[in-house]
């Protein structure tokens, strides 16, 4: 079939790519490859992929070339699924033949309900699903497909037996294909690498059992499993040809650093390329490995603390003691490894003393930058099942983000409101951006590189805009 692979328009600025744990607005305004529809699309002949977002590509333009397709894929999210079903009804109007399916975790552990909410939608193809979606595209029956939930020729949702988890992943021809074929890679950028960067994977799932964390728990699993090394490095000589101005890759990974010896492997052919490179990693990683790492051209790692009080850590089954990630971050810092560190408010066990807390721990140890996040209850994670039984989510709030897409504190407690979690966001960033030796950090930064200065300058503004928005959803709030 002629495939429309779409990630669509919805709340201005919204990222819900593949690097977004929680698919909000940002603090500044970045935007991560779709990967997760670049995949299915690459495994599928003359397919089109349409990342709106970031492209700035509205609804009327892609209703314009509804009749142009005979089947249309969209990534959705528990945030922008009723924009997604809009948007699937406008193509159907114009297009009443085209075929409409979702993928993404919302319709990986909900499918049933997901249909239920969506007449318009003709499949689901849940959890990994990318040879689902080969095979609906290849026009295989429908009633013949594992992984997929459909509607029949009666209108009753069906669903197939599960596909099996894939374990060959070089079988996955490379995404950046896809990135080259219909993306134009200066439209992404995030604050903290170089631009332009280029974004993929090396591997699928994590071993961590954090009880928040949205893709081990629904698509990827808690099986690393991972391409070979040689796989990895065909695809960034492919990169180095066709996108000559990459200034840094990034490893999707969960967890990059799950597999240290291949971590290192990969390393080491990274330096004989000479390319500048990040990824995500659990603040656990050894010396002697950040050493190989550094040493082969590694610059940032994307770290998620999410809090610097034990008991939380121990209550999300982060595996992983304060301590532990101190030490991993004074190597970093002492071997010149920048981190991008990564916090979540709102946790079971938080209290106003832990918030502090955190924020003490994060002034501490001084990561480059911070994101802090809200803690989020996607529906498949165990987080989500606790909130539900303990009361501490309630309906209004389930869709976790406003109407404008800023993420709200959807989780409450008795001793600790909605509207304190989401103020302590800005006190967290104030807090650890609006000390001296950080301002003169950042100076000192903007001074070394003219375009340092105006991309920073450009953020500074975004930051303070996010800081109003926020202001008004507490106010609205309260």
């Amino acid at each position: 079939m002629r495939t429309l692979f779409l990630q669509a328009p919805t709340f201005d600025g919204f990222d819900g790519g593949a690097g977004s744990r929680y698919q909000a607005k940002r603090e500044i305004k970045s935007f991560w490859y779709p990967t997760w529809l670049a995949q299915p699309a690459a495994l599928v002949p003359n397919s089109k992929l349409i990342d709106a977002p970031p492209h700035d590509i509205k609804l009327p333009e892609i209703v314009a070339q509804a009749k142009d397709f005979d089947l249309v894929v969209l990534h959705t999210s528990v945030p922008s699924f009723k924009s997604d079903v809009k948007t699937i009804e406008a193509l159907k109007a114009a297009n009443p033949k085209l075929i409409a399916g979702l993928i993404g975790a919302k319709v990986a552990v909900d499918a049933a309900g997901s249909m239920a909410q969506a007449p318009s939608v003709d499949f689901c193809a849940r959890n990994e699903f990318d040879f689902t979606v080969k095979e609906v595209a290849e026009g295989v029956p429908m009633a013949e497909i594992k992984g997929l939930s459909y509607r029949n020729a009666d209108g009753v949702v069906v669903h197939n037996e599960d596909r099996e988890i894939m374990t060959d992943m070089d079988q996955l021809p490379f995404v950046t294909s896809v990135y080259k074929r219909d993306l134009e890679m200066e439209k992404y950028f995030i604050g903290y690498l170089k631009h332009p960067y280029i974004s993929f994977y090396s591997g699928r799932g994590c071993k961590s059992r954090c009880t928040f964390c949205l893709w081990p728990q629904t698509v990827g699993g808690h099986t690393y499993r991972t391409r070979s090394v040689a796989h990895v490095i065909e695809e960034i000589k492919y990169c180095l040809k066709e996108f000559p101005q990459t200034k840094e890759f990034f490893f999707d990974d969960d967890t990059f650093t799950d597999n240290l010896p291949r971590a290192e492997e990969i390393a080491r052919e990274l330096g004989k390329l000479g390319v500048t490179w990040s990824c995500n990693a659990k603040a656990n990683v050894p010396r002697k490995t950040l050493e190989v790492l550094k040493a082969n051209g590694l610059r940032l790692l994307l770290v998620g603390y999410e809090s610097g009080n034990q008991q939380i850590l121990n209550n999300i089954k982060k595996g992983m003691r304060v301590e532990v990630a101190e030490r991993f971050t004074k190597d970093c810092h002492e071997l010149g490894i920048a981190i991008h560190g990564t916090f979540i408010l709102g946790l079971p066990g938080e209290t106003r003393e832990t918030i502090q807390e955190t924020i003490a721990f994060a002034k501490r140890i001084n990561p480059h930058t911070i994101q802090v996040s809200l803690a989020a209850p996607y529906p498949g994670t165990f987080l989500y099942k606790q909130a539900v039984e303990n009361g501490w989510l309630d309906k209004d709030n389930a869709e976790l983000v406003d109407e404008n897409g800023v993420q709200i504190a959807p989780l409450h407690y008795p001793h600790l409101s909605h509207t304190e979690i989401f103020t302590s966001v800005e006190a967290f960033y104030k807090a650890f951006y609006f000390r001296a030796p950080k301002i003169a950090s950042i100076v000192s930064e903007m001074v070394r590189s003219p375009d340092m200065m105006k991309r920073r300058l450009r953020e500074g503004v975004e930051f303070w805009h996010f800081l109003r928005e926020r202001q008004g959803v507490a106010k609205k709030a309260a």
